[in-house]
This record gives structure tokens, sequence and C-alpha cells, in this order.
């Protein structure tokens, strides 16, 4: 059967298929895109959900602060998550002290997102053998193939605790303004205590305001109402409540199950349909442990051996060997080995859905194997490829709706229409509940933001000539050399997914883009000597060639444009965005030749040397 174009960037042979994509994508698309959803920071209904249950406040108020009013620091961390972590940990590696490192969190502790999340059965959906970084290091024998939260949790711990560097945080601030001062060299921060993230959710889209009697989000688990904990979810408060969840993404694949145990009765309200796996979550075998870490480096190798499997390029045998690994068309979102032009994207679009359908056909079968009732088997069918919402697995979700005590409400696309005081309301239908759990979901910097680190930090950064990073890549798109320093911005530095190769193990990136900064602060230090201040920054002349090569390669993302929306595409806004909004989202996009040749190109540009990019000046 010949190739035929549906839509923008989209190909599938199969006229039947096509045409089922298509409607189950438009039923979704809403005119205002990413501006649907509310923000928590514009909400007094949910403005508490910005509080901090974790935090031991006054463990933290006995402590001496690591920071003072007019303080100086060489190295100042934002985020207390793997991301900050492998900063100071790769700094600390390249001879630079502990002492010198200062890292802030709004958090009250290290974590990150496993700091905020702790709903009962959350777990890592990538194996924890290479999700966990320095593993190699520390000793450490993850305790199952995937790990559980509270386990990953302990893990950053444990790493701060390692080098050094646990008495170097500053937790519950925010870091508010920070200003290049052009005379003193040095970046003047402001920042501000007992503030919580203003972003950290992405609450749902209601047509009325409403308040239940009992509610909270995924992101901070309320074990006062539930009955249990993270460690414990012997959720025994629920035994005689009607519970919703709202969602169906990859947090609430891992939390109904767990509700579903307890709950009286567990009303599921779906917008769009998950596509759920295959888990295969067991116990970590001492002996396996024992072959998987025999060689040196055997973390590195097989994170490596996992990258290439991804796209499509494999080097040696497949080492982590789990049902992600077998997705051949997540290239689409991923980057692969060749630079794609317009000409060639409706072929390139046809090869990464052929690649796709044995996948999914197999992943809806499944779903009528494992769901007794036909109809409720059909509503939990997803309808788009691999590449256009992220991948689930889990080995409980789809038997969950076998229960009784489970129904699932699928809102055809629309979503939840409003609520009462007691109910939510779908299509004229009312659904009485006691408890409510939004599972809806995380702001990615899809409201309209540039995604500029500053932004992503909720900060505000102001670089030389009063330059405002955000308004910079707001006007003009992003500009970034390797995706880790911008021009105009001196001895600033960030980790992220713009401009850089992206691995879905993102760790893996963390740990290369950490070891790459820490390799430039390194080497130019080297060249001033230690101690002595200096300047490094972005050559205007690097961060156009680098923006340009960013954008030859963005073609190999053409499939994303006709995805079912996501945050992977703006909310299916992508498509219908004029000629220079597209030329800033393209500038904005990951390496599109992959991981694996992004990772190449930095260890040979290391190799040079040379700072190639990079203008050092040496402060007097």
């Amino acid at each position: 059967m010949s190739v035929l174009e549906i839509g923008p960037g989209v190909a599938v042979a199969d006229a039947s298929l096509r045409q089922k994509y298509i409607e189950e994508r438009n039923k979704r698309i809403r005119p205002e895109g990413p501006k649907q959803f509310l923000k928590v920071a514009d909400s007094a209904q949910f403005k508490y959900l910005d509080n901090d249950p974790w935090v031991d406040h006054d463990a933290l108020n006995r402590a001496t602060p690591t920071i003072a009013d007019g303080d100086e620091v060489k190295f100042l961390i934002v985020g207390a998550g793997f991301g900050g972590l492998l900063f100071a940990v790769h700094l600390i590696e390249a001879g630079f002290n502990a002492a010198d490192i200062r890292i802030i969190d709004t958090a009250g502790g290290f974590g990150g997102t496993w700091y905020w999340n702790r709903y009962p059965g959350l777990m890592c959906d990538i194996e924890s053998y290479i999700y966990m970084p320095l593993l190699e290091e520390t000793g450490y024998m993850p305790k199952h193939k995937y790990s559980y939260g509270s386990e990953i949790r302990e893990h950053t711990e444990r790493i701060a605790n390692h080098w050094g560097f646990a008495d170097k945080a500053l937790f519950r601030t925010q870091g508010h303004r920070a200003a290049w001062d052009d005379v003193a060299k040095r970046w003047n921060v402001h920042l501000i205590e007992n503030r919580g993230p203003a972003e950290a959710r992405k609450d749902l889209h209601v047509k009325a305001q409403y308040l239940l009697g009992e509610h909270f989000h995924t992101s901070r688990w309320n074990y006062d109402i539930t009955g249990g904990s993270q460690t414990d979810p012997t959720m025994e408060k629920l035994k005689d409540k009607r519970v919703g969840v709202i969602g169906t993404g990859a947090t609430a694949v891992q939390v109904v199950p767990q509700l579903a145990k307890w709950a009286k009765h567990l009303y599921v309200f779906q917008r769009t349909p998950a596509s759920v796996d295959i888990r295969g979550q067991h116990p970590t075998d001492s002996e396996e442990w024992k072959n998987i870490t025999s060689t040196k480096g055997w973390q590195r190798i097989r994170s490596e051996n996992f990258n290439s499997i991804l796209i499509n390029t494999p080097d040696g045998p497949n080492l982590v060997d789990d049902q992600l690994t077998r997705i051949p068309s997540y290239t689409a979102i991923l980057g692969g080995p060749s630079i794609i032009s317009p000409e060639q994207f409706t072929e390139h679009v046809a090869r990464l859905h052929a690649e796709d359908l044995e996948r999914t056909e197999r992943i809806r079968a499944r779903t009528s194997e494992v769901v007794k009732d036909p109809a409720i088997a059909e509503k939990l069918k997803h309808w788009y490829p691999a590449w256009c919402k992220r991948p689930t697995f889990h080995d409980d979700y789809l038997p969950a709706f076998n229960l009784p005590n489970v129904t699932l409400v699928d809102t055809d696309g629309k979503g939840v229409s409003g609520a009462s005081e007691d109910a939510l309301l779908v299509d004229g239908t009312s659904y009485p509940l006691d408890v409510l759990v939004l599972g809806t979901g995380y702001s990615v910097n899809v409201e309209g933001g540039a995604g500029s680190p500053g932004q992503r930090a909720g900060m505000k950064i102001v670089g030389r000539d009063g330059m405002d990073l955000e308004e910079t890549w707001l006007r003009d798109g992003a500009g970034s050399l390797h995706g880790v320093a911008s021009h105009g911005f001196p001895n600033l530095f960030y980790a992220g997914t713009t401009q850089t190769g992206v691995a879905p193990n993102f760790t893996f990136t963390l740990v290369l883009l950490a070891g790459h900064v820490a390799h430039i602060i390194a080497e130019t230090e080297k060249r001033v000597g230690r101690g002595e201040g200096v300047t490094i920054e972005v050559s205007k002349k690097a961060q156009d060639e680098w923006v340009m090569e960013v954008l030859k390669r963005a073609g190999w993302f053409v499939a994303m444009s006709a995805c079912t929306p996501s945050y992977f595409n703006r909310e299916g806004t992508g498509d219908s965005a004029g000629p220079a909004e597209r030329m800033k989202v393209a500038r904005g996009a990951l390496w599109g030749e992959g991981i694996v040749k992004f990772t190449e190109l930095i260890r040979a540009w290391q190799k040079e040397g040379e700072l190639k990019g990079f203008e050092v000046e040496a402060n007097m």
C-alpha cells in the first residue's frame, strides 16, 4: 500500500489507521493550547499545594545557615536534585574544594523531583542500574531493577554525604534574581527563603472552579488523608471513601493500582489513554549484580549501550534488555544518525510509522487480553505512535480495571467538564467523590515562556548590558554553545534539554553536561592559575554557529508536529505556528543526531583542549 500524508509531518500507510489517528488527535486539540492549564500560583484555591509537606522546619532552623547575607561564594548551584548534585560532584572531581560550593533549593532536602514526589507506587521507569548515577563510585546496589522513589531519594543524600557537601546546601530558598556585575566580575544573587516552587504542577482544565472536600496533587501526596506512608502505603483511611483520580499518564499508571487496593470505589478520569507495556519488575539478584559490575566503568558502558540501542545503532548485546529498548521508532523524539531535509520529511515519517506499527498493535492487543470487559479495553487503547506521549510500563495498571471497585470514566478526549461541591462532572453525568487525587502532570515550559534556564529555575537572570536571559530567548529563540552556556552571560552554566543531546535516561545527559561544565571551568583556571579570578563567556560567533548546527538537524523531529496533544508538541499547537515561531521552536530543539553522536562531539571537543568557542579573560 502506498504511503499517504495525513497532515503536517505525518504519514501512515494504512488508511483506516490513518483516519483513526486523525480523529483521536483532533478531538483533543484545544485552540488555547498550553493556556488551557491553570497555574497554581494564579489560583488561591490551589495555592496551598505549594506548601512543603515533607520539610522539617525545626531541624533546618536549628542548623547554621550555609549562606549569610553579603557572602561571596565561588560556585552557587541552583537545585538539589541530580542535576545540582552532579555539578557539585564533577567540580570536586575536577579538583575544586567542596567548601567553595553552595547549593540552594526550594525543597527541604536533597532529591529534586524525588523529594517532592512520594506517592504510593512511585518508581523510576528507567533501569535503576543506569538511572541512579555514581553507583560504581558509591558501591551501592539498588534493591530492584526499577528503583522505588524512597530509595532514589536516599541515593541523592548518599551522594551529597559521599562527596562531603551535604552541609553546603541552603534549603527552603528560592533564587529570585541574579545580575552580572561587569566591574566586580560577579553575579549578584537575590535569594528568598521559605518559598515553594510556583509551577511544580500543571493543573486540570475545567469550566468551573471547585473545591471538593479533600483533594491533593500527586506531587504533594497527603498521607494524612489516605493513611500509610511512602514506604508503607497501607491506605486504610480510604476503605470507606469514593476516590477519584484525574489523569492517566505516567504518574497515574503507578498510582491507580495502589489506590485500587484500598478505596471503597475508585473512579479514573481519562482524557487520553496511556500506552502501557510490560514492566517486568524484580529484585536485584546478587549474583547477577556481580556480573553486571565486574568491569571497571561498567555503569558508563551499560548506559552508553542503552543509548546506542535506543537510537537503533546497537553497540554490542542489549544489556538493559527491557521493553523501552524495543521501541525502534522512539528515535522520532531522541534524534537519529542522519540529517533530514524537507524533501525527505514524508519518507522519514513514513519509515518511523512503519517501525512503530508492530509494537503499537501488540500493546493494543495486550490491552484486550488483560482487560476482560471489551468496551473498557477499547477505551484504554492508545491511538498514537510511541513518540507522541511518554511510554509507560506497568504490570498492574491494566488488571486494576478488572476489579469491581474500579470505574473508568472516559471523557472521549474532552477532559473533566466541571464540578459541584462534592462531585466531578463529565458530559452531564455527576460522579460523587470523597477524595480527589490530581494526577494531572507537570509544567514543562509550554505556557508560552521561552524555556530559558532562568524560567526553569523561576529566577530572573540579567547578564551583560542589562540583557535578560528569558526576554532574549523569547525574542530571538534559544542561544547557547553545547546547551550549557550563552553569550552575554559570563560564568553562567546550566544543563537541560535545549540545543543538547538527550538520552531517555536523563541522568546520563546530566552526567555528561556536568562533566563538560567542570572540564570547561577547570581548563580555564589552569590557564590563568587557580585562585585567580576569571571570566568565561561563549563568543557570539560560536553561539551563532552552534544554533545553525542545531537548526540543520531539527528536521529529524518533524513527526512530532501532528501528534496527539502533549508537552512534547506544545499541546498540539506546533503545526499551527507561523514561520517565525516555528524557527524559534526549532532553535530550542534537541541535538537532532541523537545522544551518541552528541557524546562523541563533546568528548572530541574536550580532547582538542582549546576551549573553542569560549572567550577567557583573567580578572584584574
